[in-house]
């Protein structure tokens, strides 16, 4: 196969910051090609300087698509070219029908007229084309998150796409999602459509990827091609982060106190359907320095039980019992819920978990200004100096603590968002998916802080997608589905297997 694409010794300097340090990277005609890296390392900004979000004349070296230079100074022009990106964030207009948003920008005209049956005929091939059962005239916001992904595909294939490349596209998706967007790649590869894929699951980059390259602290490492038998997990992470993770749960001693946080016969209903419940008669306890998982399947229940318990910020109709050291509390709002000792690390650090635009020194300390005020009045001072010691104890990779947390990198996100909360000093830590988005080695890192957390006599209540994560991490596992508690489970006896078979035998 021929070079569809060539990046030539591509450099990007941002103040104080280089990001991309001499990067060259070759994808080939028909190929999909997987870019793999730390967060931080540089993979979405070497997409931008290829898709023209980073102009030409801002970064040094060379782009030569298709045998020719290319010189991208707009998205439009990588467009032209048939360089098509999805980004992490979706870009669609939920307020707008599903044709509206492929179309958008790109619409099917006459004389500045559009040409709707025009427009819905083709969207409905292009529907067919990506595997998606819906009709154009659907609003995207009544679209799961993998079905917009879909759409997303669909509107990149009307713009006679060449090079298709994804950032991190199975993120926000279930397995059966995933699985689904996979085969679509491989589909589109026998199509003839070249991919790049940005991805932090491995096993997924080893089931589609052709050729894999490993980008650390802004540098190209290595490219490992998969068909030569060379491309192995252990080689992708070696190549990542510069040393062997022979193991890649960070090893503690399992003691559990006495029990901290416990729930009695929890219920709670469906916030807009009236008649569906969505958590059934659920009881649970957690133990001083116990790390404690909640297992399911995506729509079983788990993070509407943790918004429920965590200031009742989700659901109505909510009964049962909540019990602090044995005592009853009252945790029907945010600010209760943290003066009882709660604190809720959400799934969405990006919408629910921090102010993007603000700096990290005031997301640190939002959820307990008190402690940094005097008289109502924030002292500025204070807040730098708490600020600074997360920074230090969490080894948030920040030049300053005045930098908007939009700047960082999703581990060090992560990261803020724990500082947040450990600065109200919980007994109950709530983590909701808490590697979500992070590559391997900022992975193991939050890991290293849930076990000093749980060394400290914290009770930690841990859910994830990921059950590899919950066997390496959790003392005992409760396994959810359809809003009730299906089994538990001790960390030694626990397994995949086992997990599944008390999922499917209900």
């Amino acid at each position: 196969m021929t070079a569809l694409l060539e990046m030539r010794r591509i450099s990007k300097t941002f103040p104080g910051v280089k990001a991309l340090d001499d990067v060259s990277l070759e994808v080939r005609e028909g190929e999909i090609h997987a870019i793999c890296g730390e967060n931080g390392a540089g993979k979405s900004t070497l997409m931008k300087v290829l898709s023209g979000v980073y102009p030409t004349g801002s970064y040094d070296g060379q782009i030569v698509f298709d045998g020719q230079v290319v010189d991208f100074r707009t998205i439009r022009d990588s467009e032209d070219r048939g360089i098509i990106i999805i980004h992490q964030e979706l870009a669609l207009v939920p307020q707008l029908t599903i044709a509206e948003n492929i179309f958008l920008g790109n619409e099917r005209a006459t004389r500045g007229v559009i040409d709707w049956p025009q427009t819905f005929s083709q969207t409905e091939a292009l529907l067919a084309k990506v595997g998606l059962r819906a009709t154009p005239g659907q609003l995207v916001d009544s679209l799961g998150v993998g079905q917009q992904q879909l759409v997303e595909i669909a509107k990149a294939l009307s713009k006679n796409v060449r090079l298709l490349i994804l950032d991190e596209p199975t993120a926000a998706l279930s397995e059966s999602d995933s699985q689904a967007l996979l085969d679509l790649l491989l589909e589109l590869k026998g199509q003839g459509v070249t991919s790049i894929i940005i991805s932090h699951k491995l096993n997924e980059v080893r089931r589609v990827a052709d050729n894999v390259t490993v980008i650390r602290d802004g540098a190209s490492i290595s490219t490992i091609d998969a068909r030569a038998g060379e491309l192995t997990e252990d080689r992708i992470v070696r190549d990542m982060v510069g040393r062997d993770m022979a193991n890649r749960y960070p090893e503690r001693e399992r003691r559990a106190g006495s029990v901290v946080f416990e729930l009695k016969n929890w219920n709670v209903w469906h916030r807009d359907h009236r008649d569906r419940q969505m958590i059934r008669d659920l009881s649970m306890t957690v133990r001083a320095g116990e790390v404690v998982g909640i297992a399911g399947l995506m729509g079983s229940g788990r993070t509407e039980l943790a918004m429920s318990v965590f200031g009742e910020s989700w659901g109505r109709g909510i009964s049962g019992q909540a019990l602090m050291h044995g005592q009853p509390v009252d945790l029907s709002t945010v600010d209760r819920a943290i003066k009882a000792g709660l604190a809720y690390v959400t799934e969405d650090r990006k919408t629910l978990g921090l102010i993007l635009d603000e700096t990290i020194r005031r997301n640190t300390v939002l959820a307990n200004l008190d402690a940094v005020a005097t008289r109502g009045v924030v002292d500025e001072a204070r807040e730098t100096d708490v600020a600074e010691g997360y920074r230090r104890t969490l080894r948030i990779r920040t030049p300053s603590v005045f930098q908007k947390v939009m700047n960082l990198s999703g581990g060090n996100q992560q990261k803020v968002v724990l500082s947040k909360w450990l600065f109200t000093n919980p007994e109950v830590l709530i983590l909701d998916e808490p590697t979500r988005g992070i590559d391997v080695g900022a992975k193991y890192e939050i890991y290293s802080i849930i076990n000093d957390l749980s060394r400290e006599g914290k009770a930690v209540i841990m859910i994830s997608s990921e059950m590899p994560e919950l066997l390496g991490m959790c003392d005992r596992i409760y396994v959810m589905n359809e809003g009730r508690f299906v089994g538990e489970l001790e960390g030694q006896q626990a397994s995949q297997e086992a997990i599944m078979s008390l999922i499917v035998r209900e």
